[in-house]
């Protein structure tokens, strides 16, 4: 059953507002995930548990993108990346999804919404985590010096792929598991198994929407 949280446009002010000021205890040590999840894919999963085990996280967050500023190819829709992730992460009791970035509109800046974090919950520590792509392209985010004094940033170490971060990092080893949301689309769209590759929740909501058919534009 598909949590409806994930999938109501609420709004942000109530429900997540509160959810962060409840948490007005000892800080916590909170893992943050972003991006446009389109789809998720277990890649994104394993780096999130390595990330929480190693570095003893209460909580991973995944935050998806409302329009991201990176990426020009389309995006399925907000409800439907929404309730992937649900289905994704509903196993773990320590993964939760957030939708700030969707409540808020526009395009998605991580600095934007960690400035929010830090003043709604400012006990708490956030951790930044970022694969080896989003490690070496970090210093051309918007405001990359202030949010890297605003979180701790995690790289996802990728055996044999050029490190060159510009900004301190904790390196946190994982499977070598190269695949992409793009990845995943294409195979959908060429009628290839992704069996595995998602989750099966997620996989059978691709194929009972039709999700990514017909895809040219990756």
């Amino acid at each position: 059953m598909v949590n409806p949280k994930c999938i109501e446009k609420e709004a942000p002010t109530v429900k997540e507002k509160a959810e962060l000021e409840q948490e007005n205890g000892r800080g916590r040590q909170i893992g943050i995930m972003g991006g446009t999840f389109n789809p998720v894919h277990i890649a994104h999963l394993v780096a999130a548990e390595q990330a929480m085990t190693k570095l003893r996280l209460d909580e991973v967050w995944f935050i998806p993108d409302n329009i991201p500023p990176h990426k020009n190819a389309p995006l399925t829709s907000a409800k439907d990346r929404a309730t992937m992730l649900d289905l994704a992460t509903k196993d773990n009791p320590k993964f939760r999804v957030k939708l700030l970035e969707l409540f808020r509109g526009g395009v998605s800046y991580t600095v934007d919404t960690m400035r929010y974090l830090k003043e709604k919950a400012p006990q708490n520590n956030y951790y930044l985590i970022m694969g080896s792509d989003q490690v070496n392209s970090f210093h051309t985010w918007k405001e990359a010096s202030t949010l890297a004094k605003l979180v701790t940033l995690v790289g996802i170490r990728r055996p044999g792929y050029p490190q060159d971060p510009q900004y301190p990092m904790i390196w946190v080893d994982a499977p070598d598991i190269q695949l992409s949301s793009t990845d995943i689309r294409r195979l959908v769209a060429t009628g290839t198994s992704i069996r595995y590759l998602v989750p099966e929740a997620v996989r059978k909501y691709i194929v009972e929407k039709g999700l990514y058919l017909g895809e040219t534009n990756f």
